[in-house]
């Protein structure tokens, strides 16, 4: 084996023996890259003046615009979880499925879906249900392995539902991968964020339905495990319409807004997560703004509205403009537009001061700015260290293993799928998304895998990673979240179905890849 080779193969393994050890992400991967940087220089296989090309990737990074959609879909989840919304939406889910057996574990499932489809935050999702579904759950009698596990499973949605982190980065790292592939000759060019959304929206809602398939067949074999419960004091209380309408139909009408505009190619992801992100500031000012304050609440509701009749005159019209003389329809539907536009901007002002009173707009702007800044200095790192990793040709070396692996590309995917789920057990998967796939995702191209069906047997394998004991991100998260009562091993056992049903939709998939590039197909 050529010293490059040795090189390459060892600052994989330090880097991954680094993360192992709990060192933060962007300077093990940037500090692994600088080591071998300097030990590739003295040993005469690398020049510093490779390095030079790392301020052109920077550059190339700030001005992603797809990356953009990062910190405003990040802002959307944190406004959304901090306002309660997760508490009135399994409220509402919850009273109308009282009377069906195992109808809290149906509740947990489709809002768990719902979040997904609105926050996309793994971690405060599981949180949430776990503090509000667990305890209801275990009052009731239901088992606490199918309590624990479906609460866990439901909350990892959020990572293949779309619009998701995940999905966004796994866009950008595949869309280059692509591309590259495209100059020997194969793969298919760029890959865009609404190919995986779209690409994701079918499986996911597999994935749904498999959680409740599984609640159902234990409501039907273990009726013990899963119980109806009727409170007469709930039957009582009825639903109001204002209750339903905040708790339900407004995150409903988000996803609507959201997905809608980019499925229907209305708006560019990175548009569209403007639109979530506005939205998401209405809603939680609608739903932290006591009733009393009428006039608040009005502009509040009025700018929702407004964001609404915008997005269907935008799509019910073509607006030409250009230096000729613009159609009088057009010019009236602009000014409309432009008026809504203001009567938007006002509720949205309205949202951001109700946010403040309530002392929610510092802390959200702030976990945003957080979560966001540690994306991309993990993102810069990693650029790093994909750049010595190739100086050292550690790409032909990805390239050559995963051709010669017994059983052709079958057996390449196959490898590569088993790699990120034995990672997954130990790694996040910003660190998987942002090492593992650039490696190994271009041989695969150019072996004839399609780009987005690749994509999303990926997405699906990192969300089972939140799942592997014993260090998934959302039995973690869980067990913090939990009851001293609930034991940390009954936690582990209730995923482990979940993790089957996840592998089961993995290999649905791919077997049928019409399920992942159907529907891109029409919405390109």
């Amino acid at each position: 084996m050529e010293i490059e080779s040795i090189l390459a193969l060892s600052m994989f393994l330090v880097a991954i023996a680094g993360l192992l050890a709990g060192y933060n992400v962007a300077f093990t991967l940037g500090g692994t890259a600088l080591i071998f940087a300097v030990i590739g220089v003295e040993m005469g296989v690398f020049r510093y003046a490779q390095l030079n090309s790392l301020f052109l990737r920077i550059e190339g990074i700030m001005n992603n615009n797809v990356l953009i959609a990062v910190p405003l879909f990040v802002l959307m989840g944190v406004i959304l979880e901090r306002s309660k919304v997760a508490d009135d939406l399994l409220h509402i889910a919850s009273r109308l499925l009282s009377k069906v057996r195992g109808g809290l574990g149906y509740a947990v499932v489709l809002v768990g879906a719902l979040l997904a489809a609105s926050t996309g935050i793994v971690g405060a999702t599981v949180i949430t249900m776990t503090l509000i579904a667990l305890p209801s759950m275990l009052k009731r009698g239901y088992d606490v392995k199918l309590s624990t596990g479906v609460i866990a499973a439901s909350g990892t949605l959020g990572q293949i539902i779309p619009p998701s982190i995940v999905l966004i980065l796994l866009a950008d790292s595949i869309s280059n991968a692509s591309a590259r592939a495209s100059l020997s000759g194969s793969g298919s060019g760029a890959i865009s964020v609404q190919d995986l959304f779209s690409g994701a929206l079918i499986p996911g809602l597999i994935l749904v339905g498999a959680y409740l398939g599984w609640i159902a067949f234990n409501a039907i074999t273990r009726p013990a495990s899963c119980p109806a419960y009727f409170d007469p004091d709930e039957a009582e209380e009825k639903l109001t319409f204002r209750e339903v309408a905040n708790g339900l139909g407004a995150p409903l009408l988000l996803i609507f807004a959201v997905l809608g505009s980019i499925l229907s190619g209305l708006a560019p992801p990175t548009e569209a997560a403007a639109i979530g992100a506005g939205g998401a500031v209405l809603l939680a000012g609608l739903r932290l703004t006591d009733p009393q304050q009428k006039v608040q609440s009005g502009l509040i509701f009025t700018g929702l509205i407004a964001a609404i009749l915008m997005l269907v005159m935008t799509s019910a019209f073509d607006l030409r403009i250009s230096r000729d003389v613009i159609p009088t329809t057009d010019q009236i539907v602009i000014w409309i537009t432009g008026a809504l536009g203001m009567i938007f901007l006002l509720g949205l002002a309205t949202g951001f001061y109700a946010l403040a009173q309530k002392k929610q707009l510092k802390d959200s702007l702030t976990s945003s700015t957080e979560i966001t800044a540690m994306v991309f200095v993990i993102l810069i790192g990693a650029s790093l260290f994909s750049l010595v990793f190739t100086g050292f040709y550690g790409d032909e070396l990805v390239s050559h293993i995963l051709t010669n692996v017994p059983g052709g590309k079958w057996g390449a995917l196959i490898l590569t799928m088993l790699v990120m789920f034995v990672l997954g057990f130990f790694l996040d998967f910003i660190e998987i998304v942002f090492i593992v796939v650039p490696l190994v995702t271009p041989p695969l191209i150019m072996a004839g895998f399609d780009p987005v069906w690749l994509g999303i047997l990926m997405a699906l394998n990192l969300q089972t990673s939140f799942l592997t004991p014993p260090f998934g991100f959302a039995l973690f998260y869980l067990r913090g979240a939990a009851p001293a009562s609930v034991r940390t091993l009954d936690i582990w056992k209730g995923a482990i179905p979940f993790i089957g049903l996840q592998i089961a939709v993995i290999l649905l998939v791919a077997c049928i890849p019409a399920l992942a590039t159907w529907l891109p197909s029409l919405t390109r």
